[in-house]
């Protein structure tokens, strides 16, 4: 099998180009006159092209955006909506795709397709670029006959997924650059500051409380030792990056989060947001309950979390409701959200209950991130307030010893 990139024009006139794998130029010329289209020249790809080509390399170190994913499922569900074969509306997709990375992803898609497999079968073979809940929610759409819809629901899930993250990642901007600012005053007042003072003490011979010495202890190790102390500190932010990165870690972080005064809450409706938005674009789609629960779990993250989606899926398994297990989860998941469910088992109507929870607790979100800085601000302050009067204290009363021995 070999890779071809090739021109050819369509029954219009239009030319175009694209790429695909083929055993030879004539199975190519075949996969292109189905699709309408007649073969104008090709160029077979080699490893040494692949070497000396930046665009190769480009793909090779490029991410992928979250949005350029939404957009991408969008794109294809609006062009298959509008009556186009998947294996065209792959080819325009890959060729109005920037991203280098994304565009090979997409240019095997439509490979795979034209080799036979379902659209969710190809996307199966890409699980560090389409998730679970995309590959599921087009095979529900392929098996249920409405591909495109399926496609625009996966979208709109996806994007409002992002928002809520970023609306996270922002109530956290505000006291992530005041700790950030504290830690670089505190830095420059140690290194430039506190040396000063130290030589004027140790000059007049002053007696110096604990809490000075513990202060002029540390600038002196900072200004002697500045780049040992900058390898411990990056040293200390690798290891706390790596530490939360593994299970016992990861863990003890979540466990932090659901037990914070002002924190908590908001995790708690977070991934109850989560958990009743991608549960009602899965259901909504068909997929089963068990296989939606699986994939849930991926999405919600937060262990303690995953911990109940599990254990809900063992419980449906064994014939109860699902609503049965997160009423009893009340510590995690708010009281509403296992009502809801109940009445959406009672009424036939899950998916539809799932989305207005999802509703809710996003505007519940919202609301709470656009407070955030405010009810933050007093703690802050707070905090600010105790280390500048410490630092105060500890530099100030020496120097009034000394003015009364005067």
């Amino acid at each position: 099998m070999s890779r071809f990139r090739y021109t050819a024009e369509k029954s219009g006139g239009e030319m175009y180009q694209g790429s695909a794998d083929a055993r030879d130029r004539f199975e190519l010329y075949e996969m292109i006159r189905k699709e309408g289209g007649r073969l104008v020249s090709l160029e077979e790809d080699t490893a040494a092209s692949h070497m000396l080509n930046i665009a190769y390399w480009n793909a090779k170190f490029t991410t992928i955006g979250e949005q350029e994913k939404i957009l991408f499922a969008r794109n294809l569900g609006s062009m298959l909506k509008a009556g186009l074969s998947l294996s065209r509306a792959l080819s325009v997709i890959e060729r109005q795709t920037t991203n280098g990375r994304l565009k090979n992803a997409i240019s095997d898609l439509q490979n795979a397709v034209r080799h036979g497999d379902t659209l969710h079968e190809a996307l199966a073979k890409f699980p560090r670029i389409f998730s679970k809940l995309m590959t599921a929610m087009v095979r529900a759409g392929e098996e249920g006959g409405d591909l495109p819809t399926s496609l625009l629901t996966t979208s709109d899930q996806m994007e409002r997924a992002s928002d809520l993250r970023k609306k996270v990642r922002g109530a956290l901007i505000y006291p992530t650059i005041i700790m950030i600012a504290i830690i670089g005053i505190g830095a420059v007042m140690m290194v430039v500051v506190v040396p000063t003072l130290a030589k004027t003490f140790k000059d007049m011979g002053a007696t110096l409380p604990v809490s000075t010495q513990a202060v002029i202890a540390i600038s002196d190790f900072l200004t002697e030792y500045t780049v040992l102390a900058g390898i411990l500190l990056v040293g200390l932010i690798a290891a706390v990056y790596t530490g939360l990165h593994t299970e016992k870690g990861g863990r003890m972080r979540d466990f932090v989060l659901l037990h914070l005064p002002l924190i908590s809450p908001m995790v708690k409706e977070v991934n109850a947001a989560r958990t009743a938005r991608t549960l009602a674009a899965l259901f909504g789609a068909g997929v089963d309950v068990l296989t939606g629960l699986e994939i849930t779990r991926e999405v919600v993250q937060n262990s303690y979390f995953q911990e109940v989606l599990k254990e809900a899926a063992k419980n449906v398994g064994a014939g109860q409701p699902l609503s049965a297990t997160f009423v009893r989860a009340e510590h995690l998941y708010p009281v509403f959200v296992g009502e809801m469910m109940s009445v959406g088992e009672e009424t036939g109507q899950t998916a539809a209950m799932m989305k207005q929870l999802a509703e809710y607790y996003e505007v519940e979100v919202d609301r709470k991130t656009k407070n955030m800085s405010t009810i933050i601000e007093p703690f802050m302050m707070v905090f600010i307030g105790a280390m500048v009067g410490f630092f105060a204290v500890s530099m100030i009363t020496p120097i009034y010893q000394i003015s009364e021995n005067v």
